[in-house]
């Protein structure tokens, strides 16, 4: 198998994760190779990490419909790179490959209002089933695109969707005897890394942004320009680890969750963005197994609470699969 990684090749951390997927599937017996669609690799490319580990990164190259690296051409290739900057050449119109995710998975396609629409129909039928109010699993949330932050084009548009869903808030917040100030969070409808980012506690704060903030949302990873975006319920981060404010993240390997991590950042509140500068990241070991709540112990015991981020992983997971097939292009077939 050969796996695509990012193209920004010089961070530790996401060079670290990488290592460990490659060993995780190393342990299945299967051959991984990396190859990289970096024009910045030409030749096989050795990184060293810390702990004395390393990855050697190979140019992807491709023979008629098929890619691989040196030696070896794969019957699948696993994409560890979300497409920011668009589908290369090099991976379009492949034939008797196995490519996973699919590239209409990549953020050159992706949305995450398409995303959060799925997990909305999901968590719909999940509270129905077990009688629950849905919201209590499920932020808030509403979308505009057609915007250019630098023209001020959109703001009062914006503006209006800050204030839809901060009264949907405001209401639910007092249904549920919650003090705390409701908030806003709005994000770039594609992309990661957090950029194009901002919490917004009032619909004026999106009238006559300053040229910073302008900067910051106009842009997002790979320099392209922030059009649409996700106008989401902020949900306050109360979980600490050493003082600081952290957020959990769950990993999952097809539908079982395999463990996560903490995001931590000391420079931020429990209503700020934590996937900022100066975050740093804490492993989430489960002490116990988390397949199963336990009854007899407290609601918020970490058993429990790993479990519920566990159940919330998968909701998310499944939503992600009817998002894939709401979009997928057409078979030779169907457009036939």
């Amino acid at each position: 198998m050969v796996l695509i990684p990012e193209r920004h090749t010089r961070n530790t951390f996401y060079l670290q994760n990488v290592a460990r997927l490659v060993a995780i599937l190393r342990q299945t017996g299967l051959d991984i190779r990396l190859g990289s669609v970096s024009d910045e690799v030409s030749a096989p490319t050795r990184l060293d990490l810390p702990e004395g580990q390393s990855l050697l990164l190979e140019p992807l190259t491709r023979s008629g419909n098929r890619v691989g690296v040196a030696g070896l051409t794969p019957c699948a290739v696993l994409l560890n790179n979300d497409l920011s900057a668009g589908i290369p050449e090099i991976l379009q119109g492949l034939e008797g490959q196995f490519l996973l995710p699919p590239l209409h998975a990549g953020w050159k396609i992706r949305r995450k209002s398409r995303h959060f629409a799925a997990y909305n129909q999901v968590v719909g039928s999940f509270a129905e089933f077990l009688g629950i109010d849905p919201w209590l699993i499920n932020p808030l949330f509403t979308h505009r695109s057609q915007l250019d932050f630098q023209e001020r084009v959109g703001e009062e548009s914006l503006a209006e969707a800050v204030e839809e869903v901060l009264a949907g808030i405001r209401k639910k917040y007092t249904e549920y005897s919650i003090k705390e100030q409701p908030y806003v969070v709005v994000k770039a409808d594609a992309g990661t890394y957090g950029m194009g980012v901002m919490t917004v506690k009032s619909p004026s704060e999106m009238m006559g942004l300053n040229r910073k903030q302008r900067n910051k949302m106009s842009k997002i990873k790979e320099g392209l320009d922030n059009t649409d975006v996700l106008i989401q319920e902020g949900v306050h981060t109360f979980e600490h680890i050493e003082g600081a404010v952290a957020e959990p993240v769950v990993y999952m390997i097809d539908r079982h969750v395999v463990g996560g991590f903490y995001r931590v950042h000391t420079g931020r509140g429990h209503d700020e963005n934590l996937n900022s500068p100066g975050m740093h990241f804490v492993p989430l070991a489960f002490e116990t197994p988390c397949n199963t709540p336990d009854c007899s112990d407290r609601p918020d015991a970490a058993v429990n609470r790993f479990y519920a981020y566990g159940v919330i992983g998968r909701l998310a997971a499944l939503a992600a699969s009817y998002e894939l097939e709401d979009t997928a292009p057409p078979s030779a077939e169907q457009a036939a």
